[in-house]
């Protein structure tokens, strides 16, 4: 699964306070322009920057919960211990001055109705499937017992294919009005706002 290239939050957040406590800290905001020009490992920043490795440490800790910042990279010490390369996490930062619903979250909610729908359509193509073929069957006896077997057989054909797939147009109707229906309750969350 690919990783969202924004962070979406709502002022009410608790997430948002704390993003704005990391952003408004001196040491992060250095910490991030220069992990804006290439990666780094703790130790690099505190000698660049000339800051103690223990605060780099401590913002750099800030800013992964933040997200800001992430560990692709990694290489061992001389000593065999774990040392992280860090770089800026990609990311559009979208503060909103209220709660917004997410798009997934409204398609889980809208989900059950399409599965209703698809089940709706599987059960009317089996009836129509089974309701054709009882068709060709009393064309075939009815052509047997007074016209030529060649007429039977047209006539049986002409019925299977007069007959349009009612449950792929079903399906495709309630498809569209749950869509439209999201779209609408979308549009409307948004301009009530």
């Amino acid at each position: 699964m690919s990783e969202e290239s924004f962070l979406l939050m709502s002022l009410k957040d608790k997430k948002s306070k704390k993003l704005a406590q990391v952003i408004s800290n001196e040491t992060s905001r250095k910490i991030l322009d220069y992990l804006s020009k290439k990666k780094a490992t703790e130790t690099e920043m505190s000698e660049k920057l000339d800051i103690p490795l223990s605060t780099i440490h401590y913002n750099l800790k800030h800013l992964l919960k933040a997200k800001l910042v992430v560990t692709d990279e990694y290489h061992y010490s001389e000593k065999g211990k774990e040392v992280n390369h860090y770089s800026l996490a990609n990311k559009y930062i979208i503060i909103t001055p209220g709660k917004v619903p997410r798009i997934k979250q409204k398609l889980r909610s809208i989900l059950p109705a399409i599965s209703l729908a698809a089940l709706s359509a599987a059960a009317l193509q089996i009836y129509q499937s089974q309701f054709s073929a009882q068709k060709i069957s009393y064309a075939q006896d009815a052509a047997i017992s007074g016209a030529k077997e060649l007429a039977s057989t047209r006539a049986a054909q002409s019925i299977q294919y007069s007959n349009p797939n009612n449950a792929l147009y079903f399906l495709g109707g309630a498809v569209l009005v749950t869509l439209l229906y999201f779209l609408f309750d979308l549009l409307y969350s948004k301009l009530s706002k």
